[in-house]
């Protein structure tokens, strides 16, 4: 028996954002439920974080993801075993107002975990499921897995010691001796793929902010009888970065560019050579009118490409989130999340008084 493990879809990313969710669909349509169905496969893990927005639903994004993901998956009549991830919480301290419980309860093959682990069996494979771990449930989890004999746990966890995303690794959460007796362990949370030893985040399916660019993307199957696990590649990225060096460019070469896969992208032009103005004007017209949503020049001299923080500064994130990818790439021995608290409660003051 083979299922598919899949986590942090974040329907609703980026602002609800319509370009966002029909990438999206585009990796579901071509790629996840295409390679289900020519493997027959009928059971699917979730490890969390099913929606992006913690305090409420756009109608649009939830009535699209219904009709591209959610309906597929139960017209398939998959087994569907789902945890909340901290994303589908309206509280960050208890999860019984969750997300995908009240809004996936029409459907009757879909299995939700929302505040306590579950033990399940799929062949010859042991499998516990894990909720989003907060102050109120943490004790009583914490001892279940204490004495779990499962083979593998499954959940969507902070561990120390991790990176949040490339080049930020998280500096508190769980210590990873707590899942050493376990022979594998597979998270969902941090979107960046990673492991140590028995530890293994899964990553986001697809690329939602410029950090994920060109990272390591797709679900994974897991081959209950082998207990191995295969990652299947997710080809459609929203993130290009090109390199500009007109030395030896010509008129032909910008006119011949293939730009066939840049509609609904973000790109950002890294501009090693400009000596030609006119060369880089035509460059810029072919790539706006490939149909990419934004195109920006960047010149390379301001070292904003290798130090990263042309990545974080990104336009399309309110202010807040800006704060706190900034928060998230710093070093620091001060708690992270105590700054971002204290930055939260600086900007709603500011906001309320304009």
């Amino acid at each position: 028996m083979k299922l598919a493990i899949i986590t942090d879809t974040h329907f609703g990313t980026r602002g609800d954002s319509q370009i966002f969710l029909k990438n999206q669909e585009k990796f579901y349509e071509e790629i996840f439920f295409p390679y289900l169905d020519d493997h027959d496969i009928k059971t699917v893990l979730h490890l969390g974080d099913t929606f992006d927005r913690r305090k409420y639903i756009n109608f649009v994004t939830l009535r699209e993801t219904k009709r591209f993901f959610f309906d597929e998956i139960s017209k398939r009549s998959i087994d569907y075993h789902m945890i909340t991830g901290n994303h589908d919480t309206f509280f960050t301290n208890i999860n019984d107002v969750n997300s995908i419980d009240l809004l996936l309860r029409e459907y009757e093959n879909f299995n939700i975990y929302q505040d306590d682990s579950v033990d399940l069996q799929f062949g010859g494979t042991k499998i516990t499921m894990v909720p989003w771990i907060n102050r109120t449930n943490s004790d009583r989890i914490l001892e279940k897995i204490s004495k779990c004999n499962s083979h593998i746990l499954a959940g969507h966890f902070q561990i120390k010691g991790f990176e949040m995303n490339k080049g930020s690794v998280a500096t508190h959460g769980l210590d990873k001796d707590i899942f050493k007796s376990f022979e594998a362990v597979y998270s969902g949370h941090f979107h960046h793929p990673s492991e140590y030893n028995n530890i293994k985040y899964l990553g986001a399916p697809y690329e939602m902010t410029w950090i994920d660019h060109a990272g390591k993307r797709g679900f994974h199957i897991l081959d209950c009888k082998t207990r191995s696990l295969k990652h299947i590649q997710n080809p459609h990225r929203i993130f290009f970065k090109i390199e500009y060096d007109d030395t030896d460019m010509t008129i032909e070469d910008v006119a011949n560019l293939d730009t066939s896969m840049l509609k609904d992208t973000y790109i950002k032009l890294i501009v090693k050579n400009k000596t030609n103005p006119y060369l880089h004007e035509l460059f810029m017209d072919k790539l706006v009118d490939s149909g990419a949503t934004d195109v920006k020049s960047i010149e390379d001299s301001l070292n904003l490409e290798s130090s990263g923080i042309e990545d974080i500064l990104d336009e399309s994130k309110d202010t807040k989130e800006i704060l706190h990818d900034y928060i998230n790439s710093i070093e620091t021995t001060i708690d992270k999340q105590k700054i971002k608290n204290e930055i939260d409660g600086l900007y709603t003051e500011a906001f309320s008084l304009k």
